[in-house]
């Protein structure tokens, strides 16, 4: 309908004011809900034209619509907005269109897909997944789908961050306290006690920095010359050397952390296409930053340090080997990066790290148009904000952290507790139960992640997010298990339903509004898939389920006399099932078709 307006409203313009206006002049919006209307004309471009008032200009326009264009039946001008009403025959029309439709994402498609590369997760391999990755794994793995919906070829990248002074300070721990201990003989999964390893080293670490403080040393460099410190550092410099019984422990303990966090994957529904590993490839961007030290892109400093000069940038120096030779995290970015653009030539990577990030990106791509990369133009850092508990910010050196596993199995079985209350699954068994509490409680889990703008801290609660009637994710699971109900008891009762809609069927503003809100779907994602942003299908949806509920509650669909009304109401029914579903897929929800 907006292309339709657009014409006609440009059609108007040329005879009214014998002009010819270009395209993005005629600015055309859905009314805003306080108004009546159902799109809205913005008239203050036009009054070049008009040489009027834009009170006048809109009546001039409304009333030329309205005698020429039989779909407007209805206009009110107030400032400088025409808001026009649109015919119920139109909108009839239009829900026709898209029951009848098998591919609800076929208007999001983009006519010139792009490869894009989405990085998430980047674990260290000193500990388990916590709460903070479950944000970070669950945006960018629906960014991946949004993002695919309209048509771009997406790769699922993880670099797993599997070396580093924090690695060995696990090994280190466990050497010395371990005792030999295997998640197979502890029955710990390992990826916890690898993390047990790491708390155990940080506190018995203060305690020696402690002593050295007591003894008068000052408390930088009491925490520099703790013995446990310097023999993590000696660690590091046995790694970077290849030591074979350094590396073995190393690989042991990586394979029980890869283990544990494949687990978890398994458990949030998140998959990777290409797994990188920063032991291979810093020392790819190792090698990347002597050959621009040769070009002269970079300099090195009296200690042997190599250095990058981005003053002229707006930003500073950055180191990019010590002294002694060793890559730091930009080291291995370098070399992630120009792997990934060797092996997919993509037009876009997108980093989801958090924001505490920021300025490391805008350095990483400095560096990289510095060494005459030119893609590096496609680097995109999708930064998003904390998440934090009720209690406050999680530390993982001193082990106050909610581990992704703990969180997940929390949620579920909160959806047990609250599903036996209610009683409604009662008479299902036992297996079919277990399925629909993990899907409600990794529902309420993903929603309240999702549905937050990604660019704003958040506090997770995990009492508000399984409430089944607020904006939440069993919310909308249950509007779409009501639906799939209701044609369950029509097909008991033989009742069919037509997708071949009456235009002349009799309908209300409620029957308009939902059709209204329905077509919004194929927008909505377009645009979060243009802002990076899930939160937009996340609330759609939800603004979607409340819509139908209360349209639900209004209606008889099944009971109703009239067929062409049933069959409209079934319609809707349908279609806002199908939508809620996709939607929700596209946010990493499963949804049971009953509860």
């Amino acid at each position: 309908m907006e292309i339709i307006l657009k014409s006609k409203i440009k059609e108007g313009l040329k005879i009214l004011y014998n002009s010819e206006v270009a395209d993005d002049l005629v600015q055309i919006q859905e009314t805003r809900k306080e108004f009546t209307g159902d799109f809205t004309l913005i008239v203050f471009p036009l009054l070049r034209f008009s040489k009027n008032t834009p009170e006048k200009t809109g009546e001039t326009i409304g009333k030329y619509l309205m005698d020429t264009f039989s779909s407007v039946t209805g206009f009110n001008v107030i400032k400088g907005f025409l808001n026009l009403e649109i015919s119920f025959s139109w909108w009839i029309s239009c829900f026709g269109e898209m029951l009848g439709s098998d591919d609800l994402l076929e208007k999001c498609r983009v006519t010139a897909p792009e490869t894009i590369l989405i990085e998430y997760s980047s674990p260290n391999t000193n500990k388990p997944l916590h709460l903070g990755h479950i944000r970070n794994n669950l945006l960018g793995f629906s960014l991946y789908r949004i993002l695919r919906a309209c048509g771009h070829r997406v790769i699922k990248t993880n670099i797993v961050n599997d070396r580093g002074i924090h690695i060995c300070k696990s090994m280190l721990a466990w050497q010395r306290f371990g005792k030999g201990e295997t998640p197979a003989q502890s029955g710990i999964k390992g990826d916890h006690l690898v993390g047990k390893y790491y708390v155990l080293f940080e506190r018995e670490y203060r305690k020696q920095a402690d002593v050295l403080i007591a003894d008068g040393m000052d408390p930088v460099e009491a925490k520099n010359n703790a013995p446990l410190l310097k023999e993590a550092r000696e660690m590091l410099l046995k790694w970077e050397a290849g030591d074979p019984e350094t590396m073995e422990l190393w690989t042991l303990m990586n394979s029980w952390v890869y283990e544990g966090f494949n687990e978890t994957y398994k458990k949030l529904g998140v998959d990777f296409d290409k797994i990188y590993y920063e032991s291979d490839t810093y020392k790819t961007g190792r090698d990347l930053v002597y050959k621009a030290l040769q070009k002269d892109l970079l300099y090195e400093n009296g200690d042997s340090s190599i250095w990058v000069d981005l003053s002229e940038e707006g930003l500073d120096r950055k180191l990019l080997l010590r002294s002694d030779g060793t890559a730091v995290y930009m080291t291995q970015d370098i070399g992630t990066a120009v792997l990934r653009h060797e092996e997919f030539n993509f037009d876009r990577c997108v980093y989801v790290v958090g924001n505490e990030q920021n300025y490391h990106f805008q350095v990483l791509k400095a560096i990289l148009k510095k060494m005459d990369y030119s893609w590096s133009g496609g680097l995109f850092h999708f930064s998003y904000g904390m998440v934090e508990l009720p209690e406050g910010r999680m530390k993982s050196r001193e082990g106050v952290v909610v581990d992704a596993d703990d969180i997940i199995a929390e949620m579920i079985e909160t959806a047990s507790e609250l599903s036996r209350e209610l009683g409604k699954l009662s008479d299902f068994p036992e297996e079919e139960k277990d399925e629909i509490y993990r899907k409600i409680g990794l529902a309420a889990l993903k929603y309240f992640i999702l549905k937050v703008d990604p660019k704003k801290n958040m506090t997770f609660n995990p009492d508000e997010s399984i409430d089944f009637n607020g904006n939440t994710g069993p919310f909308i699971q249950y509007t779409y298990a009501r639906i799939r109900s209701v044609f369950r008891k029509a097909e008991e009762t033989g009742i069919t339903c037509s997708r071949n809609v009456s235009m002349t069927v009799s309908c209300g503003t409620k029957e308009i509004q939902l059709i209204k809100l329905l077509r919004r779907f194929s927008f909505t994602v377009t645009e979060a898939a243009k802002t990076y942003s899930p939160a937009l299908v996340a609330n759609y949806c939800y603004d979607l389920a409340r819509e139908y509920n209360q349209f639900y509650h209004d209606f008889t669909i099944l009971g109703e006399t009239d067929k062409s009304v049933r069959d409209l109401r079934m319609g809707l029914s349908e279609l806002t099932g199908r939508v809620l579903n996709t939607g929700m897929y596209l946010l990493g929800i499963e949804m049971p078709e009953r509860m």
